[in-house]
C-alpha cells in the first residue's frame, strides 16, 4: 500500500487523517475533505460505496487507492495503514457518517500511528454527538457520550443503572428499532420524569427532535421511529446534602482525633451544610 514519489512539499504526506464526514446534509462537507477525496493518496472508508456516492454528490473524484477500512478489519487493516503513511503516503480516514474513532472504526489505528510515530491529524466536521447536545434543550456545560448500549437487555439495563447518578448530561446513539425499549429502560433506571430528548435524522430533510420526559418519549416510541437516531438525557439532578447523612462522619473524625468543632467544619465544608448545626448534632449523637 505505500506510494512512491511522493511530492516533498505535500504537507499531507506521511501522515494519517481522520475526516470527518456529513451526517445528512452533504452541503456540510468544508472544502478541505473536498480536495483530499480527490488528492490522498490512500482513502480508507468504513464503505466504499457509500464514500464514492458522497464524493459524487461533492463533485471530486478519488484518484488515489481506495480501501474498505470497517470494524471488522480495523485491527488488520490499521498495521497497512500506519505503514502506507510512514512510507511518505497521505492517509485519509472517513467513516459513513461524522468523525472516525467516536463510536466508529479509528480507534486502533490512531494507537497504532501513535505507537509507530506516524503524525496524526484531524479535519473537523459534522458530529452528531455534538449536534444532538446543542439541540436537546438540556444542559451542555458537561456531558459525557456513552454510545450505544449493550444489546443484551440484561447488560443494557446494568449499564442505565450504573449510570443514574452521572450528573452530567448523557449522549447516545440507538438504533430506530431498539428505540422505544431503550426508553423504556432509561425510564425504569433514571425516573419516568427525566428530562430528556430523541434526535432523529438531524440536519437531513426530516429531522425531528422530540423533548419530553422519558415515560412519554418511550409511549411515543412505540408506534415505530425511522432514521438515525441519537439520545440526549439530563444528568442526575444534584440532591441536596442532609444534615442527618454526615453527622455518622463527624463523630468519625472526633473518634479519630481530630476536634469535634474542626471535624464539623470539614465535613461542613464539603457538604455546604451549617458548621454549627453538624456540630450541635454530633453533640446531641454522644
Amino acid at each position: 500500500m505505500a506510494v512512491l514519489d511522493v511530492p516533498a512539499d505535500r504537507v499531507d504526506a506521511g501522515r494519517i487523517l481522520l475526516a470527518a464526514t456529513p451526517i445528512g446534509d452533504v452541503e456540510d462537507a468544508p472544502p478541505r475533505l473536498r480536495r483530499l477525496l480527490a488528492e490522498a493518496d490512500v482513502v480508507a472508508a468504513e464503505d466504499t460505496r457509500r464514500l464514492l456516492g458522497l464524493a459524487n454528490r461533492l463533485g471530486v473524484h478519488v484518484s488515489g487507492t481506495l480501501v474498505s477500512f470497517h470494524e471488522h478489519n480495523e485491527r488488520e487493516r490499521a498495521g497497512r495503514l500506519v505503514r502506507a503513511a510512514a512510507d511518505g503516503a497521505s492517509v485519509l480516514v472517513v467513516s459513513d457518517a461524522g468523525m472516525p474513532a467516536v463510536s466508529d472504526p479509528g480507534y486502533r489505528l490512531v494507537r497504532a500511528a501513535v505507537e509507530a510515530g506516524v503524525p496524526v491529524s484531524v479535519l473537523p466536521g459534522p458530529s452528531a454527538v455534538l449536534t444532538a447536545l446543542a439541540i436537546s434543550g438540556l444542559a451542555t456545560d458537561r456531558f459525557c457520550f456513552e454510545g450505544f448500549l449493550p444489546r443484551r437487555p440484561g447488560d443494557r439495563d446494568r449499564t442505565l443503572r450504573d449510570l443514574a447518578e452521572e450528573p452530567r448530561t448523557m449522549v447516545f446513539f440507538e438504533s430506530p428499532r431498539r428505540l422505544a425499549a431503550t426508553l423504556a429502560a432509561m425510564a425504569e433506571a433514571f425516573g419516568a420524569d427525566r428530562p430528556a430528548a430523541v434526535c432523529r435524522e438531524l440536519t437531513k430533510t426530516y429531522e425531528e427532535v422530540r423533548r419530553a420526559p422519558l415515560a412519554e418519549l418511550a409511549a411515543w416510541a412505540e408506534d415505530g421511529v425511522r432514521g438515525e437516531i441519537t439520545v440526549v438525557v439530563a444528568g442526575a439532578p444534584v440532591r441536596a446534602a442532609r444534615l442527618e447523612d454526615h453527622v455518622a462522619e463527624v463523630r468519625a473524625r472526633a473518634d479519630a482525633g481530630e476536634r469535634l468543632k474542626d471535624a464539623a467544619a470539614a465535613v461542613a465544608a464539603t457538604t455546604g451544610l451549617s458548621k454549627r448545626e453538624l456540630y450541635q448534632a454530633a453533640l446531641d449523637a454522644r
